[in-house]
């Protein structure tokens, strides 16, 4: 069963709409420092996956593909036919789901420190259970770390605080579910569907989705070109102007 996803909307209610997905212990909160750019070109709709932010947080299993159709169902309620789409990490997950699935649906495809198969399972199942046992705390500091540079977190206290505070604020039991979904995802022979022109941005300092993940997507979906980022995992945060410009350039 879908859940109805909270989402907010910014930009010129004439303009192509572009819906952006957030990674795993986010919000949509997350593409602020994009808006400036986007918002005067694109009607920018954020939104957060169910067990996130203000969106519900039914029991668990979830699945990628449960994610996926949440979104699809969101898509009907804004009566959306057809959208630019854009995802980081977790985002980027459903955002392929979505693409091979829907394809009818998405016009241009954004895929940001992603990927299609992100193991080992047993680093999910230890991660949820962790959270379970010991609340959101017991993970921020290592999730954290991954998501920027040392460099960047060592001049850019107040951003890192604002995403930690993201992190924090995580539904446990959310949380837990949709690292469930990543240990149990397997969407390599998805990509050969997404008819969608598409983008993969990696970040050359991301030690959670390496480069190597995306050039692997760039690879195997037909319509796609790649490029780098000097960021770590939250490449949109850390490189807010440079993403900003690629994403407007891509889908303008």
């Amino acid at each position: 069963m879908t859940v109805q996803l909270h989402h907010t909307e910014d930009g010129p209610a004439g303009a192509p709409a572009l819906v952006l997905g957030s990674a795993l212990g986010t919000t949509g909160a997350m593409w602020q420092p994009q808006m400036p750019a986007l918002t005067p070109h694109f009607r920018v709709f954020r939104y957060d996956h169910r067990g996130h932010g203000k969106s519900p947080a039914p029991e668990g299993p979830y699945s990628i593909a449960d994610m996926g159709r949440d979104l699809l169902a969101l898509l009907d309620r804004l009566q959306l036919r057809r959208v630019h789409l854009g995802g980081l990490s977790l985002g980027g997950m459903v955002g392929m789901w979505v693409a091979a699935h829907a394809p009818s649906r998405v016009d241009r495809l954004a895929l940001l420190c992603t990927s299609a198969l992100l193991g080992p399972p047993s680093r999910w199942s230890e991660r949820a259970d962790t959270v379970r046992a010991r609340g959101m705390a017991a993970v921020a500091d290592g999730v954290v770390a991954r998501w920027f540079s040392p460099a960047f977190a060592a001049t850019h206290a107040a951003v890192v605080g604002w995403a930690s505070s993201m992190l924090l604020a995580a539904p446990v039991a959310g949380y837990a579910a949709c690292c469930g979904a990543i240990q149990t995802m397997d969407l390599t022979g998805d990509l050969a569907a997404i008819e969608a022109p598409t983008l993969a941005i990696a970040g050359t300092l991301d030690e959670a989705t390496p480069p190597s993940h995306l050039s692997l997507l760039a690879s195997r979906i037909a319509s796609a070109r790649y490029t780098e980022v000097p960021a770590a995992h939250l490449a949109n945060v850390e490189q807010p102007s440079l993403v900003g410009d690629l994403l407007l350039d891509f889908l303008s």
